[in-house]
């Protein structure tokens, strides 16, 4: 499922090509996979994309209307899914399978919305509505400051792979750079965030920061569908040092990676450089076996 480095890939694509447009007509097939599919159909004609902007794992076409009352923001928040791609298509490109969405633009182009699986999400909000939904993450990762990023994980007892994917948290991380950016720091996946200490949640920020900014700057892992706006594959997955690679020799110590599932999810880490949390010892007393007394039989 697209993280935070490719959903960033692909807003910044639709910034480049489609912000500035507007809509002209919305034609829609399946809608499974939509809030509210009426709203769509209703608001979006019309609607100005003045730009586009990841939020966390979504996307967001901030739109604007003459109408629009002073002070309303208004947006169609897209998640990709597992299998999503929303890229503009010159109108004469032949329509393929599982196009589910077209929004006819006013230069003739048409911004298409594809998605084999329909794991994604589509939905127009607007006033309190946009502004409850967006309240409802956690902090962005490439912008937390040191004092919120330890609060937020040494404030807790649950596992700190948890914590890294618990969107509440953090917006945005994943699978992905949380076992990279777990492994860059030494802390293993299982051990709680209360249990780090001041320098080690640093550390894991700083880790995390690095990781998201080199992925955006390599457009995003290409583990199986992913492509950006323009069907082009990533290439951060080729700079991988843990995820994927279990069994094979760790770049630090060249002991073999292992894989484990930490908070329901396939994780990926050192054994050696990733020391597991110790487990709190329990003596059980065991019960000494009787003596059994010989007795003559008569």
């Amino acid at each position: 499922m697209p993280e935070l480095p490719e959903v960033e890939t692909v807003a910044r694509g639709l910034q480049k090509s489609v912000a500035g447009r507007r809509i002209v007509s919305v034609t829609l097939t399946k809608t499974d996979f939509m809030d509210d599919p009426a709203a769509i159909e209703r608001e979006l004609p019309g609607a100005l994309i003045e730009r586009v902007e990841r939020f966390g794992k979504f996307m967001l076409l901030r739109l604007a209307s003459q109408d629009d009352p002073v002070g309303m923001d208004r947006a169609l928040l897209v998640h990709l899914g597992m299998t999503g791609n929303l890229a503009p298509h010159f109108a004469d490109q032949p329509f393929v399978k599982h196009n589910h969405v077209t929004f006819t633009l006013d230069d003739g182009r048409e911004l298409r919305f594809i998605d084999p699986r329909r794991f994604g999400r589509m939905a127009y909000l607007a006033g309190e509505n946009l502004a409850t939904e967006l309240r409802r993450f956690g902090a962005e990762p490439l912008l937390v400051e040191k004092e919120e990023f330890s609060r937020r994980i040494r404030g807790s007892a649950a596992r700190i792979k948890s914590l890294l994917l618990d969107q509440r948290v953090l917006r945005g991380v994943g699978n992905i750079y949380a076992d990279e950016s777990l492994w860059t720091a030494k802390i293993h996946p299982a051990r709680s965030g209360s249990s780090l200490k001041p320098n080690e949640a640093e550390a894991l920020r700083k880790a995390l920061q690095k990781i998201l900014r080199q992925a955006i700057e390599k457009r995003g892992s290409s583990i199986s569908d992913f492509v950006d706006g323009n069907g082009s594959a990533g290439e951060y997955q080729r700079y991988h040092k843990v995820y994927g690679r279990d069994g094979q020799k760790c770049f630090r110590c060249a002991a073999k990676v292992k894989w484990m599932v930490v908070a329901g999810r396939s994780t990926h880490f050192c054994p050696v450089c990733q020391r597991a949390p110790r487990k709190a010892m329990q003596t059980k007393r065991k019960a000494k076996p009787k003596r059994r007394v010989a007795t003559s039989k008569r």
